[in-house]
């Protein structure tokens, strides 16, 4: 997501601060830069799950209410600049995932996202959602060093690529930790990544573009607990720290408004079936155990969850609706 400027009339409430904004922004800056928001991967807890031969399908999909209302400020009479904040209305990921051993697995995705405009020509549009179209396809690798196991903690590295459709955007890559330790019903997964941003140019010939190539930091955690094999209710939470430190190359949007970290939780259920598993309850649930301690081969089963995450900031959204569906074969 990035800021914009325009012309036109301003609230009167910007007008005292157009000369301290001003003088900031031309003391700093002396080139254009790349604008960056936080780097908001799909709300999906990596886990340390894989076999070869082991194939999952997943939906991945997430709709935000309650925008946060996009600042702006005005730097001289009749210019104007707005933040850099991350802002989509929905996302919606598609992808596929393959075992290749039993300590390494790979993903191929597409992304689909209705985010807000980047540059809008009228005040009226400065909280307008664009429309829903493929953003990103993103290459994922997961290397397992301690295999989970069902009393224990398993440890791994995620590895993730994410390359945008739009010639001008960053692509982001995420380095970093999965932990995940269980102990009778319930688990823990903690997934902490490092997020480079890679590249970007500016939308015409400007020798004088620079690449905000910052860190951010993000987080993906779940605790669950698992009343049977086909019904887990977890607590979920996703935030990335925007900008690390003084990485990277600050826009003027950015010097402006500062960075835009974003935080939210909540609850998620899921509900786990095995389509064609024959037989009385206590077998299926049988069966269900074996499989996932190892026993026994996998078999088709669809896993399917929904839950609300709540913004725990002011530049996150009100509330994210999540609804994943999963399909492992």
């Amino acid at each position: 997501m990035t800021g914009g400027k325009i012309q036109g009339k301003a609230p009167r409430k910007c007008a005292p601060r157009r000369l301290k904004w001003a003088a900031l922004i031309a003391a700093t800056m002396t080139s254009q830069t790349a604008i960056a928001g936080p780097a908001i991967n799909q709300f999906e807890v990596k886990d340390l799950e894989s076999g070869p031969g082991e194939f999952e399908f997943q939906s991945q999909n997430a709709w935000s209410t309650g925008q946060p209302k996009r600042r702006f400020i005005e730097t001289s009479p009749g210019n104007y600049i707005y933040d850099d904040n991350s802002v989509a209305r929905q996302r919606e990921a598609l992808e596929i995932q393959m075992g290749i051993t039993d300590f390494f697995r790979i993903r191929l995705g597409i992304e689909f996202e209705q985010e807000r405009i980047d540059d809008p020509a009228t005040f009226s549009e400065a909280d307008k959602m664009g429309p829903l179209k493929l953003d990103e396809v993103a290459l994922e690798g997961v290397l397992v060093f301690v295999k989970p196991k069902p009393e224990g903690v398993g440890l791994g590295l995620l590895i993730e690529y994410g390359n945008p459709l739009h010639a001008t955007d960053a692509a982001e890559l995420y380095l970093g930790p999965i932990i995940q330790a269980q102990t009778g019903p319930w688990s823990l997964i903690a997934n902490f990544a490092f997020v480079r941003a890679l590249g970007g140019s500016a939308e015409d010939d400007d020798d004088d573009f620079v690449r905000d190539e910052k860190w951010d930091f993000a987080y993906f955690l779940q605790g669950q607990y698992q009343f049977s094999k086909s019904l887990g209710l977890a607590l979920e939470a996703y935030g990335t720290i925007d900008r690390i430190g003084n990485t990277g190359t600050r826009s003027e949007e950015n010097l402006a408004f500062g960075d835009m970290n974003q935080h939210r939780a909540g609850p998620i259920l899921y509900y786990t079936f095995f389509p064609g598993t024959a037989g009385t309850g206590d077998e299926i649930a049988a069966k269900a155990a074996r499989i996932v301690e190892g026993e026994e081969d996998k078999e088709l089963s669809v896993s399917v969850g929904a839950g609300v995450l709540f913004g725990l900031n002011e530049h996150t959204p009100d509330m994210t609706y999540k609804l994943s569906v999963e399909v492992d074969f």
